[in-house]
């Protein structure tokens, strides 16, 4: 970033209003003077000041110098460069279209309760509860479904316990901006968290590290990412899913996605709804995104492939691979080549290039738009 004193008001212009913002909530978290909010009402995901005497797009304390919001955004300006810079100490080939990565392997978890609930062999919650069980973090940043779950609205939420991780495994393909409960876990006395977030999601604690934005990025020690390509607006259940397959929301039990929306009912039924079907509903957030495969986690995981009970894991960092390798050691988790499953990878770099192209040209960077033209 410039030294410039880049504040607010750029942010709104630049991100909130463009198209750009993904509703991470990172610039929400690290707000000092408390004047950001979050509306996640009717599929809007945003965030919005509201200091009394000032418009939307503009911020006393940013006139008088704060710039918290824009150091703590992951697509403010060049934050994909500046990242891989950091995190790596070099800006990626055209070929790392899917990102830098270490590993990449199939993994899933041995205990049986967690590869039950958990979602592609239930991987990401063996990470929470050994990096918990093994003081590596204090709690993660995590989503849930709110009440009973049978509305299927994802919510943040904090997890210290198993019964905690167990309560929030699964996908939900609605969003939750995970980053929000980071007050509620440091409340609670967490130091170390770990974050659990969409693509977008995983690029906030670096980029926050980067730019120096404080405290909020230097507790989050442990950032898994999961492979995304959108989340859907909750209108998708009573337009689409009840409307035309008679699926009512509450009587889901599970979703996932196989190059089809995959859905099985608590009466036992499974339907399948082709994706195209889906596209109406696409989160405005996710509209421009230009990240697939979690390129800036230290742990980046997702359930593509022929095996279904299986994740597909790039390690990015040597704190993703210490935490992979105790995993491995100590019987918490099998681990396979991932050239058992090429398809898996052809499909990653697939998805991951055609990601890319969602980059618009409006955008004060071309990066991530160039990288494997």
């Amino acid at each position: 970033m410039s030294p410039e004193k880049l504040q607010w008001k750029e942010l709104y212009q630049e991100v909130v209003t463009s198209g750009l913002c993904t509703g991470c909530a990172g610039c929400v978290i690290v707000c000092p003077h408390d004047v950001l909010g979050y509306n996640d009402d009717e599929g809007v995901y945003k965030p919005f000041q509201f200091e009394e005497g000032f418009g939307p797009d503009n911020c006393s304390h940013g006139e008088k110098g704060c710039t918290s919001c824009t150091r703590a955004c992951p697509r403010f300006r060049a934050w994909e460069p500046e990242i891989d810079e950091f995190m790596y100490g070099r800006t990626r080939e055209a070929i790392e279209v899917e990102g830098v990565s270490k590993d990449i392997v199939l993994a899933r978890a041995t205990d049986p309760v967690l590869a039950e609930v958990g979602q592609d062999g239930g991987l990401v919650s063996a990470i929470l509860l050994y990096a918990i069980e093994h003081d590596v973090i204090d709690a993660a940043l995590v989503s849930y479904l709110e009440g009973d779950g049978s509305t299927w609205k994802a919510k943040p939420g904090v997890a210290r316990t198993k019964e905690d991780i167990v309560a929030s495994a699964g996908s939900r393909y609605t969003y939750s901006a995970n980053t929000l409960a980071y007050d509620e876990a440091v409340d609670g006395g967490a130091e170390r968290l770990a974050l659990v977030g969409m693509s977008c999601q995983s690029s906030v604690p670096p980029v926050m590290k980067q730019r120096r934005a404080g405290k909020v990025g230097r507790r989050i020690v442990l950032n898994i990412g999961l492979l995304c390509s959108k989340t859907f607006d909750d209108a998708i259940f009573e337009e689409l899913l009840e409307a035309k397959y008679g699926l009512k929301r509450a009587e889901i039990k599970k979703m996932n996605i196989k190059g089809r929306l995959q859905i099985w009912m608590h009466d036992g039924r499974y339907v399948e709804v082709p994706l195209k079907e889906c596209h109406a509903y696409t989160r405005e957030g996710c509209k421009l995104c230009p990240d697939f495969a979690a390129e800036h986690a230290d742990i980046s995981t997702g359930g593509i492939g022929a095996f279904n009970d299986w994740t597909l894991t790039l390690v990015r960092t040597e704190e993703g691979r210490e935490i992979m390798g105790g995993l491995e050691r100590d019987g918490w988790i099998e681990v396979r080549a991932a050239d058992e499953d090429l398809g898996a990878l052809a499909l990653l770099h697939k998805l991951a290039k055609k990601q890319r192209a969602r980059w618009p040209e409006f955008a004060l960077i071309d990066s991530p738009r160039l990288v494997g033209a």
